[in-house]
């Protein structure tokens, strides 16, 4: 076990010095796939190697569910990992590592360059780590399978996957209540939780819940940190595409060139929209959303702080299911 920490612990300090190595493999990352600008890939590979890699937070993670220090019989763990930001899928795999069981992982091909390029560095500090994770696009005869995808997937990944022990994810996404006492400080944060990683996240606020009478004109100037996004090919396709079909169907929208706000009761936004839904009780709000599966975060005073929705730690489990325990459950 501690082997293994130092070992992710070293792969943390790799990613932070920042060398030209790992800047050659971000810059093939993002020619191949536009959505992974260098910006959003230093981010995400920034936030694993502080709240993931740091050799404490990991000590004290594996000790919490009484890990093992050696596994006697490893199980072999399929992993279908998603590709809508970069490295999404990490997590999944430090848990399988630290628990100290094998994976085959299944890469989406938007997000294919980076982690195998970090498993090679582990491989190159301890080559037996080679016989600890293997890739493949048939994830056949595992013992246990954790998969991430849509909700039409995730039906798929029941009729695969469901007689084995399994953690299967689908869509899930986030919100922000806000009560009009923001002040600009916590507006621009909350602009991070937005349009990080271009609003793909599941993280990522795609719905606001507003009191009446609420005054947008703050919250849309904070927002225009964000406006170089506009510059961004696809990004800018998705917003003129959006823009035309409200124009088109005649709906009320609000935008300041980056963004696009509409009343909308989804949770779920497009690409450049971001929905509001105004509130008459708050409280009422909050436990309705606290009870909806299919939000992963809330943002607010009293919930997820402004600025830290892309900053989950180590036990922040997507969709809530403790992958670390699960792991732990099959050396029963």
């Amino acid at each position: 076990m501690q082997h293994r920490i130092n070992l992710l612990h070293r792969l943390g300090n790799y990613v932070l010095s920042d060398g030209q190595t790992w800047k050659d493999i971000i810059q093939i990352a993002a020619a191949t796939n536009s959505w992974f600008t260098p910006e959003f890939i230093n981010l995400a590979s920034n936030q694993i190697a502080a709240a993931f890699l740091d050799k404490t937070k990991l000590e004290n993670w594996a000790r919490f569910y009484s890990i093992p220090d050696k596994i006697i019989s490893p199980r072999n763990v399929g992993i279908v990992m998603a590709g809508n930001i970069p490295l999404v899928g990490f997590h999944d795999f430090l848990s399988v590592f630290i628990a100290g069981h094998k994976q085959t992982i299944k890469l989406s091909a938007k997000d294919n360059i980076l982690l195998p390029h970090l498993i090679q560095y582990l491989i190159a500090e301890d080559a037996a780590v080679k016989d600890f994770i293997s890739f493949g696009e048939m994830l056949k005869g595992c013992d246990a399978y954790i998969a991430t995808g849509s909700n039409n997937t995730a039906r798929y990944f029941d009729y695969y996957f469901g007689k084995y022990p399994h953690i299967i994810r689908r869509n899930r996404t986030s919100v922000a209540i806000l009560d009009g006492n923001e002040t600009n400080d916590e507006l621009q944060q909350l602009a991070d939780d937005v349009y990080f990683y271009f609003g793909l996240g599941c993280r990522n606020v795609t719905k606001l819940f507003l009191p009446r009478a609420y005054d947008f004109v703050p919250l849309l100037n904070a927002f225009r940190k964000f406006n170089y996004l506009a510059d961004h090919n696809k990004y800018k396709n998705n917003y003129d595409y959006q823009l035309a079909l409200l124009i088109l169907n005649k709906k009320y929208y609000m935008t300041n060139d980056s963004v696009i706000l509409t009343e909308n009761e989804s949770p779920f936004s497009p690409i450049s929209i971001l929905h509001y839904e105004y509130y008459d009780h708050r409280e009422t709000v909050s436990i309705s959303l606290q009870s909806n599966p299919d939000i992963q975060c809330i943002v607010g005073h009293q919930f997820t702080p402004f600025g830290e929705a892309q900053k989950p730690s180590l036990t922040d489990y997507a969709d809530g299911a403790d992958t670390l325990q699960f792991l732990h459950s099959l050396n029963d």
